[in-house]
């Protein structure tokens, strides 16, 4: 019967789903508080839960929630509306969902948009079945997921926690435990580098980086080096400096060997074409093109759950000072305290500042928890699939700001969404067996909850 019900109303989630990717919903800080797009793909998302027969609340611009059901306590599907810049090398326009060979195309498609309009189609489809919630449910939709999470210690502020409940913002069949992130800078001074500049997050693996280097390096050294790598690139003479601009792959921060990092191969070519340069030679030195910390010692942090991670999401040089954004994911049974110890170590020199902007702790989930156990059960009933195990992450999702929820969904083994990346997409097959699975796992977690 839910296939059918998916299958009749395809066309209306289809169309709110083109709704949401239509907003170019990346945070700008100003008053509204992320964002003209983002206050409006809000008021967009919450229109549409108030037609689907929830009781809607704007919690100041922060992020907003749709509710059904009664009692005191509060099961919670947390899932975000702001995007990553959408960058180039798209093959559609990434703000128009776009349907092409059973898939549909569109920043924001799979992470999180899709899992939004998911979520509150299950949550329709139980309404329109006449379910007897036991408890109350929320649809809680936030504005400031990929730079912080403001939106949720907003909503904790205003509502509290909830008492059980998962968002769908990373893989089937759960996640059990999330890495720990440093988030930090590496800042210093070079009078050989001109200007640089590329990336455009800090979680994002940098995808190109543009640079004017003064012609004091060796530049058949240089190209060299990129061919070797077989690598995508453009050099200008000027009359005194280089112009070089590097093409990567980007992948999420928390998978970087998934991509390229133009900024680690700028560097190394730099390197290799004897730049005399500190910061070039920092960089070869500590660095390197490895994604793992392994050259500042961070081999002796890995556990038996995972390794860390360590990306160069962004860099920039303004008045004077080159800035590399550092997006570090450490492994789940490690503190902040010891990865600090370990990255100052080596990364924080006299003359090159490694500076922490911001440290999260890990978060870990005993697997034979009610709720983690009733989630899985809820993948199982519609997948069949019992081999497939939970696992521990490097991505950050709500789950870190809010207490008692764990990331499930939206992502499904073997299948790659181009999250973060260009042509993000999302199969119609994907979204319809989503929407079953949340169905289930709001009905088991409401006889959890319940009980």
């Amino acid at each position: 019967m839910i296939k059918e019900y998916i299958d009749s109303n395809i066309n209306e989630i289809i169309n709110d789903l083109a709704k949401l990717v239509s907003h170019n919903s990346v945070n700008a800080d100003d008053a509204m508080p992320f964002g003209k797009e983002n206050r409006a793909v809000l008021h967009d998302a919450l229109s549409i839960f108030e037609r689907i027969g929830l009781k809607t609340a704007d919690l100041d611009g922060y992020c907003g929630y749709g509710e059904v059901g009664k009692g005191d306590k509060v099961i919670g599907i947390l899932a975000h509306l702001d995007i990553v810049p959408a960058g180039d090398g798209w093959q559609t326009d990434p703000f128009t969902l776009t349907e092409k060979e059973g898939k549909l195309y569109g920043r924001g498609v799979s992470d999180d948009k899709g899992a939004v309009i998911c979520s509150a189609y299950a949550l329709k489809y139980l309404i329109d079945s006449g379910y007897p919630f036991k408890n109350r449910v929320r649809l809680i939709v936030g504005c400031n997921e990929e730079t912080g999470s403001r939106c949720i210690r907003h909503y904790l502020a205003e509502e509290g926690a909830i008492d059980m409940g998962f968002t769908p913002d990373a893989n089937f069949p759960g996640i059990y435990a999330e890495k720990g992130m440093v988030s930090a800078s590496i800042e210093a001074e070079s009078d050989k580098i001109i200007s640089i500049e590329g990336g455009t997050v800090t979680n994002v693996v940098c995808k190109e980086v543009r640079a004017v280097v003064k012609k004091e390096l060796d530049i058949k050294a240089l190209q060299k080096c990129f061919d070797r790598y077989d690598l995508e690139y453009v050099i200008e003479h000027r009359e005194d400096a280089y112009d070089i601009t590097l093409k990567g792959v980007a992948a999420h921060a928390s998978t970087p060997d998934l991509g390229v990092n133009a900024i680690n191969h700028l560097f190394n070519g730099l390197y290799e074409a004897h730049l005399d340069d500190e910061l070039v030679r920092y960089m070869h030195e500590y660095i390197g093109l490895d994604n793992h910390g392994q050259m500042i010692g961070c081999d002796a942090l890995r556990d038996e759950h995972s390794d860390l991670t360590l990306n160069l999401g962004v860099i920039s040089k303004v008045d004077g000072t080159i800035k590399i954004g550092v997006d570090i994911r450490f492994p789940v049974t490690r503190t902040t305290q010891e990865v600090v110890a370990v990255l100052d170590n080596k990364l924080d020199q006299k003359d090159i500042r490694f500076i922490k902007r911001s440290l999260v702790e890990p978060l870990f989930f005993d697997k034979d928890l009610p709720m983690i156990k009733a989630l899985k059960k809820a993948y199982v009933k519609v997948t069949g699939d019992k081999t497939s195990e939970m696992e521990a992450i490097g991505g950050g999702t709500y789950a870190k700001a809010m207490p008692n929820c764990i990331a499930f969904g939206c992502e499904f083994n073997g299948e790659d969404n181009h999250i973060h990346d260009a042509n993000e997409c999302l199969s119609l097959d994907s979204l319809k067996k989503q929407i079953m699975i949340y169905v289930e796992a709001i009905k088991e977690l409401d006889e959890v909850c319940h009980g």
